[in-house]
């Protein structure tokens, strides 16, 4: 298995790579089976004829989480991060929650509103786009 953001090789049960960090699945610019590097807009290596856009298997232990869960929390408690929170975004989850409440307090509700609608606007674009992935890369069903 290669990496397919830098081409290192990489073993079958490695979650990141060691060179660049990334972790495993994400990137386009690398085959995944030879490691050789492919065009942007490639759907099969030219090297080894491995289709290059299948969807990713999801690692051993890892869940798919279901896209239609992670849109409803969004917009129904996006203001807490709670979508965040089930995605595997903690920080950023955190953050939302955080200005949420607090920030809720200090500005009579203001901040918590505003992070009502960026969770909403989050909880819409979780359900119309085809290629969200959870925190892990692992695309959602």
């Amino acid at each position: 298995m290669f990496c397919k953001n830098c081409g290192n090789e990489m073993l079958d049960t490695a979650a990141v790579c060691v060179k660049c960090g990334v972790g495993v699945g994400q990137g386009a610019g690398f085959c995944h089976q030879c490691g050789v590097s492919v065009a942007p807009n490639a759907t099969f290596c030219t090297n080894c004829g491995v289709a290059l856009t299948s969807k990713k298997s999801v690692p051993a232990g890892d869940a798919q989480k279901s896209k239609l869960t992670a849109g409803l929390l969004g917009i129904f408690l996006g203001g807490l991060g709670i979508h965040n929170f089930y995605l595997g975004f903690n920080s950023r989850a955190l953050i939302q929650l955080l200005v949420s409440l607090i920030g809720g307090l200090l500005t009579c509700g203001i901040a918590s509103f505003a992070m009502s609608i960026w969770g909403l606007v989050e909880g819409i674009m979780i359900l119309v786009k085809d290629d969200k992935t959870d925190a892990n890369g692992i695309p959602l069903k």
